[in-house]
Formats: C-alpha cells, sequence, structure tokens
C-alpha cells in the first residue's frame, strides 16, 4: 500500500511531498505555524521588494532537500534507518523554529539566547509534547549521534539548511550571484568513514557554492541599507524596552509587553517563556511601530515613523572603528535639523559586521578521490576559498545632509 502523502507546491523546487505522520504533525503545530508569519531575510525586502518568502518556506525546502540527500546517500550505499532517516527530516524541519521576529534582526534583542539554542528548546518542548517521539532528532540536532553524517546534512559547512537559503534567497531576491547547483551538489555527496564527503566530480559546484555564499553575505544580508534598517529596529527596541522598565505605559502587543517588561528575566519555567516566545511574529513588532509612532518619547516615535515610511539611515562602511572627532563631526551636521533637547548621539550608532564564507577550523569540506583518498577542499582547490574572517565596520546616521 502506498503511503500516503500530502503535497506543497513550492516556487523553487516545485512539488514537495511530506509523508503523513510526525513530520506534518509538526508542520501543522502551532510552534511551526508561527513560521509563516516570519520573514526568512528580516528587512531585506527594504531593498529587495521580492523578499517577502518566510522562515515556513525555507524550512519546508530544507526538508526537501535532507529527503533527496537521504535517498542519494541510500543509493551509494550509506546506512541509513526509516527511524534515522525521520530524525534526520525532522532535525532539518525544526532547525529554524527558534527564530524570533524578522529572523536575525532581532536576535538577542528581546532574549539572549541564540537561535540555534531556542529551537533546541521548542524541539524538546515538543519532544515532551509528543512522547518521546523527537529524542533522536534531537540527537543528530546537538552532534550526539554516532552517525555524524546525519548531523552534517543538518548543521555543518554543506548542510540541507545552507543549500536551500542560498537557492531560496536569491530566487525572491533577484540576486543571481546567489544561485547554486544545488541539485548537482547533492548529487556528488557521499558518506566515507562515518563522514559527509563530496565526490570528486563536485568540487566546482562546491567553489561555486562557497563564492555563492560569500556574495550574498555582502550583497543582500549585509547590505548598507539592511544593515541600516535593522540597527533601527534594534534601537527602537531597546528604546522601548527602556521606556517599559522605568514604568512608562507602551501600547503593544501582550507577549511583546511581557518582553519589554522583563518577563522572561524573572521566570525560571523555560516552558512559560517558550509560550509568549512562540507567540511573538513580526506582526506583533509592526504593530508596535504603528503604535509608537505616537509616542511622546521622541527617539521611539522618530525611529518608528523612519522604519514605516522607509526614511531609512544612512550607513558609511569604515575600515577601522568611527572615531569620536568623526562621530562629534557628523552630530554637529545633524543638530540643525532637530530641536535643542534632542540628544543627537542616540540618533548615530556604530557597530561592525564580520563573515567567513568557509571556516576551516570548523567543519571542513572533503573532497573524496576516485583511488579512496580524501582531503580538504582547501588542499585540492585552486581558486582562494575566502576563508578569511572579513570585519567591517559602520556609521548609522540620519540622512538629513
Amino acid at each position: 500500500m502506498t503511503q500516503k502523502r500530502k503535497i506543497f507546491n513550492d516556487p523553487v523546487y516545485g512539488f514537495v511531498t511530506v509523508p503523513y505522520g510526525l513530520l506534518l504533525q509538526l508542520i501543522d503545530h502551532p510552534y511551526f505555524q508561527r513560521l509563516r508569519r516570519i520573514r526568512q531575510v528580516g528587512l531585506s525586502h527594504f531593498v529587495y521588494p521580492g523578499a517577502l518568502h518566510t522562515r515556513f518556506h525555507h524550512a519546508l525546502g530544507a526538508l526537501h532537500l535532507m529527503q533527496e540527500a537521504i535517498e542519494v546517500l541510500r543509493f551509494k550505499g550509506a546506512d541509513i534507518t526509516e527511524e534515522e532517516a525521520e530524525a534526520a527530516c525532522v532535525a532539518i524541519l525544526l532547525h529554524d523554529i527558534g527564530h524570533g521576529p524578522y529572523s536575525h534582526a532581532l536576535e538577542h534583542t528581546l532574549i539572549d539566547l541564540h537561535h540555534e539554542d531556542l529551537s533546541l528548546l521548542f524541539m524538546q518542548e515538543l519532544n515532551q509534547q509528543m512522547e518521546g517521539k523527537l529524542e533522536l532528532a534531537i540527537r543528530i540536532f546537538s552532534d550526539q549521534y554516532p552517525k555524524q553524517f546525519l548531523h552534517q546534512l543538518v548543521s555543518g559547512q554543506l548542510d540541507m539548511d545552507r543549500m536551500d537559503y542560498l537557492n531560496r534567497d536569491s530566487f525572491f531576491t533577484g540576486v543571481s550571484e546567489g544561485v547554486i547547483g544545488y541539485d548537482r551538489i547533492i548529487k556528488m555527496l557521499a558518506v566515507h568513514d562515518g563522514e559527509l564527503v563530496v565526490e570528486e566530480k563536485g568540487i566546482y559546484s562546491i567553489e561555486k557554492f562557497l563564492l555563492a555564499r560569500r556574495l550574498m553575505y555582502w550583497q543582500v544580508y549585509l547590505h548598507k541599507t539592511c544593515v541600516a534598517a535593522e540597527q533601527m529596529l534594534i534601537h527602537v527596541l531597546k528604546r522601548a524596552t527602556q521606556l517599559a522598565r522605568s514604568g512608562v505605559a507602551l501600547e503593544c502587543p501582550r507577549d511583546l509587553s511581557w518582553f519589554l517588561h522583563g518577563g522572561a528575566a524573572h521566570v525560571d519555567d523555560v516552558s512559560v517563556v517558550l509560550q509568549h516566545f512562540a507567540r511573538l511574529d513580526d506582526s506583533d513588532i509592526a504593530a508596535a511601530l504603528k503604535a509608537w509612532v505616537y509616542s511622546d518619547d521622541f527617539l521611539l516615535s522618530y525611529l518608528s515613523s523612519a522604519l514605516l515610511d522607509r526614511r531609512l539611515f544612512r550607513l558609511e562602511w569604515l575600515t577601522m572603528p568611527a572615531t569620536e572627532a568623526y562621530q562629534k563631526e557628523i552630530c554637529e551636521k545633524l543638530s540643525p535639523h532637530f530641536s535643542p533637547d534632542v540628544d543627537i548621539s542616540s540618533l548615530v550608532f556604530g557597530g561592525k559586521e564580520s563573515n567567513r564564507p568557509y571556516d576551516e577550523a570548523k567543519d571542513q569540506i572533503k573532497i573524496l578521490f576516485k583511488n579512496g583518498n580524501v582531503l580538504p577542499i582547501e588542499k585540492c582547490s585552486d581558486v582562494p576559498l575566502f576563508t578569511q574572517l572579513v570585519t567591517k565596520y559602520y556609521l548609522c546616521y540620519p540622512k538629513l545632509f
């Protein structure tokens, strides 16, 4: 008897099939449905209007690629049981379930935890709700399972997460530099001594993958206008938190208010924090911004209206942190545009962004040659792999002069 499946029509891959059972139960869970209301690339739609796809899209896409990768590895003789296959699919499906509003934009702002740590907490909570059915998935996700290649498919240099987001984000932004040969890379995957490797024929596709990752970071994820918008949003939330905790009444959705008032710091029960976090999404922040436009606090009102009306700040990339003299010069140029009682320095943000497309010190991409030898890609590639950490400093301020 053929196993019943549900079909999702994905704009990137076409029809994505999910078997009835645990995976569909997880997809139908409110924790996962929340991902429909969280944009995949945060505020990038300010620059790329088509970038309105969601974490829900991405999770389903990564699941589809995991299914393909498991099929390829099994064909090449890898020992993957049905239980392991389902657990790996669960792990990749839920790998981003811990993302908050606007994905990475507000990470560590509302709650001081990395999204992967929150994803693990959500998986543990779901495991309790589903009577232990996620035990194996959690072990794979946490790299606590002997078959390391399963964890590498979920979280590694060539995981299905990266494979999907590069492909999907380039599709929705229209940035063709991010297009990768994901299908060929998956076809070239193999398992050698328990580790994920790439067959020799796939080396050029990997080189293109690493180049695409570098280009997408600086052209999309760390585009200066996107970074400016994210910094504005972060400072809106910081200001709202300061006001809320000093006793100022703020109009905003209930669960957002709970975090602004420091609710997470006063609760020992993780499940309570997760319940509040699971009710947060992009719409809460958008509703708050619309309300805060009318706030009596100048900074909160100014930043909120500037975001809503896309009066985004200018962002300058610098090779070194901005000097105090330069920041003072910027403040002096801005001061004629504001009343004397405004603290101009609160509208000037400094910081830095870093990116390393390939970190050979962590989980190396290994190439399997026909003679059975295995070498890390940096030992057998004749093109730059961008292994160095690139750090850029910035200064961000209103675009008024």
